[in-house]
Parts: structure tokens; sequence; C-alpha cells
């Protein structure tokens, strides 16, 4: 079933790369609901644990090279579940997002979206090393294309190159760090790379390998250089792509990959230097958010604090429970996070959207009297931001409490700062 799942919008997209039809986008929207159903089947009989030693289920397990000791190796727990869910939802809401456009080269469009989401599937999926890193940049390419074909006309060059140079490098890093833990345990498999042989030293220089990747991606500040532009003048749906489940793609490995492999530096400066960019972007993102009149680059902004609140849960109780308190909440309060932000983000960038077709323009200044002419959508759209702003009883605020709850048990000044923000 998991291989099913796997290899559907592989097939998909090949399918809908060929079909030259204006109704590929019904064949795409179809192939995501059946991904989506797949997924909800999958999820009722899972033993949900959206922990790191989660039981894994629907394991799947084939050597393909035994030079390299990698094998194509992929199982679901709750953790990878949750990025599941949130991936197949969100490929159905995005897909159907673009019905009214008229996106030239539609049966392209719509197949780079079903390739993505192969991609995605098996980032949160493999159980192995090198099988992790080629699906992570399985979903370089369609994001790029789709950002660099229907991109705004004028900044698409600018922003599409830097948003490739960066996150191919940072991948670059990642694959020189999974190469070295490789050569110290006996494969690629998950399970060996935790118990690689490697003293504090080396997991040092291993832990900012991987995890430049992971900021990169996410991004936290100060690697976020990339975010405003290419969430700004990407097209909708390449936005809801980056915001609503890529970064999450990090968030994911933070918990899978970097913190289990290296988890002697959490406790010297290393993990004091994450917690402290973090927590200040956090604050940095916030700050510019606010002095946003572009409605795009307004949620790119508040992305970035977001994501901040995240990683400085992990960080805490990783940090925490290395010196021998098990707290296992701020990994769960940013899964919860992730999935609620995702959900949030990619409705907000479809409100900008449609705002922006009405007013012909993104500046906030010039939007006013919309619940006049548009009761409804002023309804939708408040309840949106109020879930992205975490209000109480919104999906937001679950996972911003956990996430607050363990930046306080880990450092009551910085919980405050991060509250605050």
């Amino acid at each position: 079933m998991l291989l099913t799942l796997l290899l559907l919008p592989l097939a998909g997209s090949a399918l809908v790369f060929a079909w030259k039809n204006p109704a590929s986008k019904y064949l795409a929207l179809g192939i995501a609901f059946a991904e989506m159903f797949l997924t909800f089947f999958m999820l009722s009989s899972l033993d949900f644990k959206p922990t790191v030693d989660g039981v894994l289920q629907y394991e799947i397990n084939y050597p393909w090279s035994n030079f390299i000791k990698s094998n194509l190796h992929f199982g679901i727990d709750g953790m990878s579940m949750l990025m599941l869910l949130l991936t197949n939802i969100l490929s159905v809401l995005i897909i159907l997002s673009s019905f009214n456009e008229k996106p030239s080269y539609r049966n392209t469009f719509y197949g780079l979206i079903l390739l993505m989401q192969f991609g995605l599937i098996g980032v949160f999926t493999a159980l192995d090393g090198l099988l992790f890193y080629i699906f992570w940049e399985v979903t370089l390419i369609p994001i790029w294309l789709i950002a660099g074909i229907w991109g705004q006309e004028n900044k698409k060059i600018q922003f599409t190159t830097r948003f490739f140079v960066y996150t191919f490098v940072g991948s670059l890093f990642m694959l020189i760090g999974l190469i070295y833990v490789y050569t110290h345990s006996a494969s690629f498999a998950l399970t060996d790379l935790y118990n690689a042989d490697l003293n504090a030293s080396e997991q040092t220089v291993i832990f900012w390998f991987i995890f430049f990747a992971f900021a990169v991606k996410l991004p936290i500040f100060p690697f976020h250089s990339w975010q405003p532009d290419t969430y700004t003048y990407s097209p909708t749906q390449g936005s809801m792509l980056l915001s609503g489940i890529m970064l999450k793609m990090a968030v994911y490995g933070l918990l899978r990959y970097l913190l289990p492999i290296t988890p002697d530096p959490i406790l010297g400066i290393s993990g004091q230097i994450v917690m402290a960019m973090a927590i200040y972007g956090i604050v940095h993102g916030a700050l510019i958010a606010i002095i946003q009149n572009d409605s795009k680059r307004l949620i790119a902004y508040s992305s970035l604090s977001h994501v901040g609140l995240m990683v400085a849960g992990i960080m805490a109780s990783a940090i925490l429970t290395m010196k021998g308190s098990l707290m296992i909440e701020g990994g769960e309060g940013a899964l919860v996070q992730a999935f609620a932000h995702g959900i949030n983000v990619v409705g907000l960038f479809y409100c900008a959207d449609i705002l922006y077709k009405r007013f012909k323009t993104r500046d906030i200044r010039q939007m006013g009297g919309l619940a006049k002419v548009a009761p409804k959508f002023a309804v939708l759209f408040m309840v949106i931001l109020l879930g992205s702003v975490a209000l109480p009883l919104t999906n937001g605020f679950v996972g911003e409490f956990i996430l607050i709850k363990s930046i306080f048990d880990y450092n009551v000044l910085a919980a405050v700062v991060a509250d605050e923000a």
C-alpha cells in the first residue's frame, strides 16, 4: 500500500506531462484525491505515535546497491503520517486553487505539482540516508521550475537563481555530512546512522553540515534571504508548496535525522547558538512582518517567525532531554504546529491571491471595506488569520502552546520573548 502511495503521483505526473489537454487538471486532481483517501485509509490502521522511535508500519525494504550499502527502505510511523496527511491534503487544495487560472503549458504545471508530491512522500517515508537525500533533491526540481516558468516576469530569474543556489548548496553540505556518517556506520540505514561511531568533535562538524541544509530550507535566521522574494514573486501555488509543505521537510529532518545522529553537540555551544538563532528569528520575522505593505511579503516574514518558534521548541526539548529530563513536548508541539501552519499559510496565500485579483494590488493599505462587499470571504479570512496568530480554540493554538511551554521549561526569558513576538 505504501508503494502505491509513493508511485501513484509519479505515474500520474508522467501521464499529465504526456496529455497535452486542458482536462489534464482533472486527472491531476483525481490522482491527488486518490492519494489523500489512501492516506486516510492507512491512517485508520496506524499505531499513531508521533515520536522519533514510533512504531514503523507499511515497511518496504529492498536492497538496491550492495556497493554503497543502501536499500530502498520506506516505512511510516506517527511522525511521518502527520506529514503525509499534510502533504496530500494540501496537494488537493493547491490543485483546486489553480482551477480558475489558465497557466501556459498547464499539463506541465500540474505534472510538476504531482512530481513534487512524489518527492515529498519519499522524503517523509525514507528510512535510508541516501534515499532521503535523493528525494530531498527531487523536490527542488519541480518547485524551481514552477517558480521560474510561472513566476513574476521581471523578477523570476533573480529570485529563482538565489533560491536554487541557496538550497542546492545547503543540500550538498547535507550529502557530505551523511556520507561521513555512513563511513563510520554499517550502512545508510537510519538505525545504522543513529549508531555511527562518531566522537564529540566529529558530531559537532556533522551537526553543522546537516543543520545548514535544514536551516536554509526552513528557513531560519540568518539563512532566510532567499525567502521573501521567492514567496512574493512565485505563482500562488508555488508559494503554497514552499510554505505549506516544503519547509516542513526541514522540521521533519531535524527530528528524524539531525538530532538522533548528532546528539552530543546539543548540550554544547552548538545547541545554544541554534537556540539563539531561533529566538532571534521569531522576533526578527515578527518585527519586519508588521511593517510590510505587500500581503505576500507579510505572510513570508510571519512564516519566518513561526518557523523560529518550531526550531526553538525542538531545541529546548532536546537540550532538556540530554540533561536527563525526558522532554518530548517540543518535538510533538513542532509537528502539531507544522501541520497547523501548513493549513493556515496555504489559506493565507489563497486569500491573498483572491484579494490581488479583486483589487489588482498586493498593497494591504488599499484593501479596505472588504466585509461589506464580500462578507463570507471576510469571515473565512478572519478564521484563517486567527488560526495563524494562535488564538485559543483555533488550530494554531495547541502546537504554539506546547512549544512555548517547552521553551519556558528551558528558559523563562526566552519563552517570554518568543511569546511576545
